[in-house]
């Protein structure tokens, strides 16, 4: 007997709706980091230990690693179309 392959998945117009509400989370939470570590900055300006700002630059880069990474999802799962075997 002669093994058949499945028929690839397309999720259609409901997987794009589901990346579409995912990437405006994603940005969503990437504003709230941003201003999370703003109020952060604000809070411990008057403190005064050396060295940190850097621990303020690396909550923006880690942020900002995130929002590129989820913004990056979308266009990733189109580029790689069927994964079908």
């Amino acid at each position: 007997m002669i093994p058949t392959t499945l028929a690839a998945f397309d999720p259609g117009a409901d997987g794009d709706q589901i990346l579409a509400i995912l990437a405006w989370a994603a940005s969503a939470c990437g504003v709230a980091g941003l201003i999370v570590v703003g109020i952060q900055m604000a809070l411990q300006l008057r403190r005064g230990d050396p060295g940190e700002g850097g621990e303020h630059f690396r909550g923006v880069f880690f942020v900002l690693l995130g929002c590129v990474l989820a913004a990056s999802a979308g266009p990733l799962v189109a580029a790689l179309g069927s994964l079908s075997i």
